[in-house]
């Protein structure tokens, strides 16, 4: 079972390229901190951006540098239904633990039609799929009952939920069974899924504060509740300034202000403007992060 604080790890980039040497910094610096798994090439790692190519050489660079010590759940959605059987064929076969699917993007298909979807990829590829349900950008919510069908599928085994609504996640923990894993989509609602039923989080701030994310999770599972209401409401404000502007921008920009990284995006994403700037760095300083 999928569970724990997973990071979704950012792509550095430098002077337009991927910077393979950051990646594989970033990803030490994670394991050594704690996290329970990497997943590159999602929303935060700018996999829209990204060429055939690069997508396929960050997963690989990924594989390598966790040289299995914790799993990788690579991103290999495609609103493509065969574009995505090739990128989670490759990622299968790079050596990734599982692939996180986000929902088809811009066509919007049925119910009907994402179930088919995500049955055709996993009759294609044997590798266990982590489905991304996250409507604010795909333009298409996976219904509860979608999921509940999807979970009879045996190497569907999960679900990154940022539908935004805890309601939404507690029917998928009641439908879809104790051995589906639930993560949340959502840094800010990790704590509260899991005292659902949740099974952890695949989380923007660990790219930042990973050890934190790590503690309030196996604290939670441990039974230390106080101790998870404490680093939930230490990582709160944090959590708010990371999302002033639209992710990744605001998490390539704090990690930026740690030296970790280039602060380099790739268009139609930009720097943050000034004013958010200047509020997230003050958050970093009080969080002691620079």
């Amino acid at each position: 079972m999928i569970r724990g604080a997973i990071v979704a790890i950012v792509t550095p980039f430098k002077d337009g390229k991927v910077d393979e040497e950051a990646l594989r910094r970033l990803i030490d610096e994670q394991i050594a901190n704690g996290t329970d798994g990497i997943s590159p090439c999602g929303t935060t790692g700018e996999s829209t951006t990204l060429s055939h190519e690069e997508h396929d050489r960050v997963i690989e660079v990924t594989v390598e540098a966790v040289n299995k010590r914790v799993p990788v759940i690579a991103g290999t959605g495609s609103n493509s239904t065969a574009e995505a059987v090739r990128l989670t064929k490759h990622a299968w076969k790079a050596g990734a633990d599982a692939a996180l699917m986000v929902c088809p993007y811009y066509n919007r298909p049925t119910q009907e039609g994402l179930y088919r979807h995500y049955r055709a990829i996993a009759e294609e590829v044997p590798i266990p799929i982590v489905i991304y349900n996250i409507p604010g950008r795909t333009g298409t919510n996976l219904q509860t009952e979608t999921l509940a069908r999807l979970a009879e599928i045996p190497n569907i085994v999960g679900v990154k939920e940022a539908s935004g609504s805890l309601k939404q996640m507690s029917d998928v923990v009641r439908l879809c069974g104790p051995d589906f894993s639930v993560l949340s989509g959502d840094d800010i609602f990790t704590l509260a899924l899991m005292a659902i039923g949740g099974a952890g989080v695949i989380s923007v701030i660990s790219n930042v504060a990973p050890r934190d994310m790590a503690e309030m999770v196996d604290s939670f599972t441990a039974g230390d509740l106080s101790k998870a209401r404490m680093l939930h409401h230490k990582m709160s404000p944090l959590i708010d300034a990371l999302f002033l502007e639209t992710n990744p921008i605001p998490v390539k920009a704090a990690l930026a202000m740690m030296g970790k990284i280039t602060y380099e995006l790739r268009l139609p994403l930009c720097r943050m403007g000034e004013k958010n700037e200047a509020i997230l760095k003050k958050e970093m300083q009080r969080y002691g992060l620079i």
